[in-house]
């Protein structure tokens, strides 16, 4: 998770830093008069999860499914060091009781969060990398965990920036199809303070010859409003996009509804995932008013919403 903007753009922390949920968040809320449409109207339903970052942080296998199907989501994307302890070092007995642990709920797990990067000018650094994301795809292959999340991370200075998007690429690129043969997608997280810039995650992807299981973690950083705007930043990655993070919606600074249309548009089949700061107390609180400001801005309301004979 990135904590700085290049460009003088606000960093992700700061809004992260504005609390969890707004005073006004209940203005998002459509009237009960609009609450009454059949569930969905026609419009493509997004599956809805969670990072473990950092909401969940605090939070075992048993009780990530029992907090959320309390908050009516879909998924989860495990990020490696939490407490649910999802990791490459587990046996293969340890992964069989994971999986069942989740095929036994309705809570998929819909991704694995890792730290890899590819960017440091260290050989042997990039090959440590690429190696353990080979692990990763293993276990998301035993989990019947259909991604890996890996990251680019910075530029190193005194390196020139195309030789280091290049190696990003490439690197990718040997990850991409191992992930092929395990039936996994790699998802490149649009992150780091310099290389989150979508024209440069577009050069990893070229660079990588568009391997068909390197696809990208659409960020929602308030990068994606610079080198052209949000519309044209999304139709450069939209072909790739797998899955997204999303932070608090309340931020208005951030166009949560055009990212959201554009999704349901092109009929989006991956995971939406909350992204939000840490909470000390009532995370499934705070997942429920994300899901609520989610669907709503969807225009998918559940019946179980609306008052009888209000």
């Amino acid at each position: 998770m990135t904590d700085t903007r290049s460009g003088g753009a606000p960093s992700r922390r700061a809004f992260l830093a504005a609390g969890l949920v707004a005073p006004a968040a209940a203005a998002l809320v459509p009237a009960r008069a609009e609450a009454q449409a059949a569930p969905g109207g026609g419009r493509h339903v997004l599956k809805l999860g969670a990072v473990t970052y950092n909401v969940a942080k605090d939070w075992d296998v048993p009780t990530i499914i029992k907090n959320f199907t309390a908050a009516g989501l879909d998924g989860v994307e495990l990020r490696t060091t939490h407490a649910h302890g999802v990791e490459i070092t587990l046996s293969a007995a340890q992964r069989a009781e994971v999986r069942k642990q989740f095929e036994g709920s309705g809570i998929k797990i819909a991704g694995l969060g890792t730290t890899c990067e590819y960017h440091s000018p260290d050989p042997a650094v990039v090959r440590k990398n690429i190696e353990e994301t080979k692990q990763w795809v293993q276990l998301a292959k035993d989990l019947g965990c259909p991604s890996v999340k890996v990251r680019p991370n910075g530029l190193p200075k005194d390196v020139p920036e195309e030789k280091t998007l290049e190696q990003i690429g490439r690197s990718i690129r040997e990850c991409a199809q191992a992930a092929s043969e395990a039936g996994v997608r790699i998802q490149l997280e649009v992150h780091g303070a310099e290389t989150q810039r979508v024209p440069r995650i577009v050069k990893m992807l070229t660079y990588a010859d568009r391997h068909p299981a390197f696809w990208i973690c659409w960020n929602s950083n308030p990068t994606d409003l610079m080198d052209g705007g949000f519309d044209k930043n999304f139709a450069l990655l939209k072909s790739r996009i797998g899955q997204v993070h999303m932070r608090d919606l309340y931020v208005e600074d951030y166009p949560w509804q055009r990212l959201i249309n554009n999704l349901q548009e092109m009929k989006f089949e991956g995971y939406c995932f909350a992204e939000l700061g840490e909470t000390t107390t009532d995370g499934v609180r705070v997942l429920k008013y994300f899901r609520g400001m989610f669907r709503h801005m969807e225009g998918i309301v559940s019946p179980k919403l609306v008052t009888p004979n209000a």
